[in-house]
C-alpha cells in the first residue's frame, strides 16, 4: 500500500480540517501544497475556484504539469486523469504533434486583429468530419456557440420559443440555466429575466410524446436543442431511435434541430454523435476537442441559416444581419491546435481506441463492485463512464446494469456527502474523476492505467467502509 494511505491519527476529541474523517486526513497529509494554494485562492476567487465543477470538499488538487493520461500536483503526486480537461483531451495531455503546432503558431503571434489562413483550414477540418456542416462560425467557448445557435434559430424562423430537455447542459447563458440541476419547473434562476425563462419549454428527456404535446400546445418554436447522447454525455442516456423520431417531428413542425456536440463532437465518433446515429441536425455546437484542448468553439450547420451572419447574403436578401464580434474568435493558436487534433482523429483510430478503453475500464470497475458486494454500477457510452449510486437501493448486478430501467432523477441522484468522500478517497488513491464520479478516457489511457484504477477503486471502497460510509 502507498505510504500516503497509512492510517492518520486524529487527536482525541479533535478534528483535522473540521472533520474526523480518516479519508480527509489522509488527503490533507498527501496534499499540503494544494491546501496552501486553496487557502490563498479563497481570498481571491469565489469559493477559491474558476469553475463550479472544481469545487471539492475540503479543497481540490492544484496541478503543475500533465502528460498523456497522467497529471502531477504541486506536491508531486501523480494522478490517472479521467477528468480529461472537461472532455477536451481525446488525445491526452500534451500530444506532441498538437503541442508542436501550438508552439509554432504561438511563435508567430496570438492575436492579429485580422483574418488568417488557419481559420480556413480549421473550418475545412470540421467539414471533413461532419457532413451536416456547410458553414462554420467560430466562437471562444461552448456557451457562446449554443448562444449563437439559438440566436440564429430565432432569426431564421421568426419564432422565439426554444425546447430543451431536463438535465441537459448547454452552457451558462440565460436560456440554459433552468432545468439543468434545479428549477425543473422552468422558473428563472437568480439573475435571469422571467421573460427569458418563460420562452423555454422544458420536457422530459427521451419522451417523444412530450415533444409532440409541446408542439401541439405552441406554434412558436424556433428550435429544439439537446445533447444527442443524453445529458452529461449519457449519464441519462437517450435511445438512438428517439433522435430519429425527434428529427421527424421537427421536420413536421418546421422547427430547427440543434445538436449540442460540445462534448460528443469528435468523441462519440470522429464525426460526432450525429455520425454515430445517422441523424443530421440543422445546427451543431462544437467546443473542447474541436480546438484540440485549447480555448475555442464553433457553431456550424446549414448554409442558409449561417447566412444570417453573412454581410453580402443579408444585403442581397434585404434582411438585417446578426452581429457577431468576438476578440478571440478563430484565435490562430487555438486554430492550429484544432486543425492538428482533428487531422489526427480523421487519420487514426484514436477515437475508437478511447472508446474501447472506456469499455474495459467500466468492466473492470464493475468487477470490483461485484466482488466487494457494493450495490452500485458503472455504465456509459463511447469513451465515457458514470457511477450509479443506487439511491433507491435496487437489487442490481453491476455487470448487467441497464440505465434505461431507471428514471432521470434516479440516475442523477448521488448522496452529496458520500460522493464527496468517494472523490477525495479516489484522489488519495491517485485517481481523478469529475464530481459525479465519472469522466472520460483518452487515446493514451492504457491497460496498466485501468489495472491501477481498479486497485485504487477497491481501496477507496474499503476506505469508505472503514468509516461506515457504506
Amino acid at each position: 500500500m502507498d505510504a500516503s494511505l497509512a492510517p492518520v491519527t486524529v487527536p482525541p476529541g479533535g478534528q483535522i480540517g473540521g472533520t474526523n474523517s480518516g479519508i480527509v486526513a489522509r488527503y490533507r497529509a498527501k496534499t499540503p501544497g494544494s491546501a496552501e494554494l486553496a487557502r490563498e485562492a479563497a481570498d481571491l476567487l469565489p469559493s477559491g475556484i474558476a469553475h463550479d465543477s472544481r469545487h471539492v470538499d475540503p479543497y481540490g488538487v492544484y496541478i503543475e504539469r500533465a502528460s498523456g493520461a497522467h497529471k502531477w500536483d504541486v506536491d508531486g503526486n501523480r494522478y490517472i486523469d479521467y477528468f480529461g480537461g472537461h472532455g477536451a483531451l481525446i488525445l491526452g495531455h500534451c500530444n506532441p504533434t498538437v503541442t508542436a503546432a501550438v508552439a509554432d503558431a504561438l511563435s508567430k503571434g496570438t492575436q492579429f486583429g485580422a483574418s488568417h489562413g488557419l481559420e480556413i483550414a480549421w473550418a475545412r477540418a470540421i467539414m471533413r468530419l461532419v457532413p451536416s456542416v456547410e458553414r462554420v462560425r467560430f466562437t471562444s467557448s461552448g456557451t457562446e456557440a449554443t448562444l449563437m445557435a439559438l440566436r440564429l434559430a430565432r432569426a431564421f424562423t421568426g419564432h422565439d420559443r426554444m425546447m430543451r430537455f431536463k438535465g441537459h447542459f448547454h452552457g451558462w447563458h440565460d436560456h440554459m440555466t433552468s432545468g439543468y440541476t434545479n428549477h425543473f419547473d422552468g422558473s428563472a434562476t437568480p439573475g435571469v429575466l422571467d421573460g427569458v425563462a418563460s420562452a423555454v419549454t422544458l420536457v422530459a428527456p427521451g419522451d417523444i410524446e412530450a415533444v409532440r404535446a409541446a408542439f401541439a400546445a405552441h406554434n412558436d418554436f424556433a428550435a429544439v436543442i439537446l445533447e444527442p447522447t443524453g445529458s452529461s454525455f449519457g449519464q441519462v442516456p437517450l435511445r438512438p431511435e428517439f433522435l430519429h423520431e425527434l428529427r421527424s417531428e421537427c421536420d413536421r413542425a418546421g422547427v430547427l434541430l440543434i445538436f449540442d456536440e460540445v462534448v460528443t463532437g469528435f468523441r462519440a465518433t470522429a464525426g460526432g454523435a450525429q455520425g454515430a446515429y445517422g441523424v443530421r441536425p440543422d445546427l451543431s455546437s462544437f467546443a473542447k476537442i474541436v480546438a484540440g484542448g485549447m480555448p475555442g468553439a464553433a457553431v456550424a450547420g446549414r448554409r442558409d441559416i449561417l447566412d444570417l451572419l453573412d454581410f453580402e447574403a443579408m444585403a442581397k436578401s434585404g434582411r438585417e444581419k446578426i452581429g457577431h464580434p468576438g476578440t478571440f474568435n478563430a484565435n490562430p493558436v487555438s486554430a492550429a491546435a484544432g486543425i492538428t487534433c482533428l487531422g489526427i482523429l480523421a487519420d487514426t483510430d484514436a477515437v475508437d481506441t478511447a472508446t474501447a478503453t472506456a469499455g474495459r475500464l467500466r468492466h473492470a470497475l464493475n468487477e470490483v463492485l461485484a466482488e466487494t458486494k457494493t450495490p452500485w454500477a458503472v455504465y456509459g457510452t463511447f469513451s465515457g463512464f458514470h457511477l450509479f449510486m443506487n439511491p433507491q437501493h435496487r437489487a442490481i448486478d453491476p455487470l448487467a446494469f441497464d440505465p434505461f430501467e431507471c428514471s432521470m432523477a434516479e440516475l442523477k441522484e448521488q448522496p452529496k456527502h458520500l460522493a464527496s468522500r468517494l472523490r477525495v478517497a479516489l484522489l488519495t488513491c491517485g485517481i481523478d474523476t469529475n464530481g459525479r464520479i465519472g469522466g472520460f478516457t483518452s487515446a493514451t489511457h492504457t491497460d496498466a492505467d485501468i489495472a491501477e484504477t481498479a486497485v485504487g477503486w477497491r481501496e477507496a471502497i474499503a476506505m469508505l467502509r472503514a468509516e461506515a460510509e457504506l
